[in-house]
């Protein structure tokens, strides 16, 4: 009894179930492991650069409130790769082009400011949220993909046991399974494109905040500024 429970256990493993499987049952788990695949690789790139993004924003943001001078910050930091270098970059260009003429509209001028480096901020978080569609559509779909394959695959298991007509659990468990196994590829490729998601978007949005405090500091430095000029 033995080498056949042996036998049994190869057939039934990972290898033997795709190998085994109908074409359009590995079709889909193909498409499975490979959206598994590049969803890991959107994970590992996307923590990676979120984690480091709001690390260094952290410390930008305590050199800039620590400064003396604002245009010497500016210009020491202009070619800096970070969302609060950019939306200060979007409030000083704004100010320089609001204050240039004889005549200042204050009320004007600080709308224009708030207007610049909000959507300097709006441009930043999409950039940041760019690949989370992915994790999305992968956590909403995998699922669907693989119970497709399951029922597929099912349909076929039954198919033969009435050819065969046989309906011992020899017969029936590899179709089941090949079949069952493309809903375990689903759930392999969602579960952590569903987790991955909400994370980065938790993580995103508390970059979004940070951007827009540090847009309303610096607008209410602007604006005592605005307010000392004649």
């Amino acid at each position: 009894m033995h080498p056949v429970l042996t036998t049994d256990a190869a057939a039934l493993s990972p290898v033997a179930l795709f190998i085994h499987a109908d074409w359009v049952v590995r079709i889909v788990m193909g498409g499975l492991l490979l959206a598994s695949i590049w969803t890991w690789g959107i994970i590992l790139s996307v923590g990676r650069r979120l984690g480091a993004t709001r690390r260094r924003m952290a410390a930008f943001e305590r050199d800039f409130w620590r400064a003396d001078d604002i245009d010497a910050f500016h210009k020491a930091h202009a070619d800096t790769p970070l969302p609060s270098a950019r939306v200060l970059a979007a409030g000083v260009a704004e100010w320089r082009r609001s204050t240039a003429g004889g005549t200042i509209d204050k009320g004007a001028t600080r709308e224009r400011l708030s207007t610049a480096m909000g959507a300097a901020a709006a441009g930043e978080v999409d950039r940041l949220a760019d690949r989370l569609n992915v994790l999305a559509t992968v956590g909403s779909v995998a699922p669907f993909v693989g119970l497709f394959g399951t029922v597929w695959g099912i349909m076929r298991a039954f198919t033969g046991i009435a050819q065969a007509q046989n309906s011992s659990l020899a017969v029936v468990a590899p179709g089941i399974a090949e079949a069952l196994f493309a809903t375990a590829i689903g759930l392999f490729a969602a579960i952590p494109a569903v987790i991955a998601f909400n994370r980065f978007s938790h993580g995103v949005n508390r970059v979004e905040a940070s951007l827009g405090r540090f847009a309303d500091g610096f607008h209410t430095t602007l604006s005592r500024q605005l307010d000392a000029t004649r």
